[in-house]
């Protein structure tokens, strides 16, 4: 797994955060202005879809017959922002979408392919 400055380091990432399968926040580190509060829903949030995906993916692996399983990482962009998450779905990364290269951001976030 990345470390959070290996995530920042990334272009186009403002910000980089680990949560636990609780929602809890466990470290992060951003170059831009983040609220507590912000922060805390970040992790929240990016845990709530984690959470959503495994059983989407558990589901859709029973009536599909293909593999969907283990979660390796899911992306969301709106707006000028994405939110790219890896880690086994409890590490991500807030990038500009203009700036981001996805391919390196998931080869950083989920390993290799």
């Amino acid at each position: 797994m990345a470390t959070l400055a290996e995530l920042l380091a990334v272009e186009g990432v403002v910000a980089a955060g680990q949560c636990r399968p609780d929602g809890s926040l466990v470290d992060h580190r951003a170059s831009m202005q983040m609220s507590p509060e912000m922060t805390a829903g970040a992790a929240q949030f990016c845990t709530t879809v984690t959470i959503l995906f495994n059983t989407l993916a558990g589901a859709f692996t029973q009536m599909s017959g293909m593999s969907w399983t283990p979660q390796q990482g899911w992306m969301y962009a709106g707006g000028d922002w994405s939110v790219c998450v890896g880690g086994g779905g409890y590490q991500g990364v807030f990038v500009e979408t203009t700036k981001a290269d996805f391919n390196r951001l998931f080869s950083v976030l989920a390993g290799p392919r």
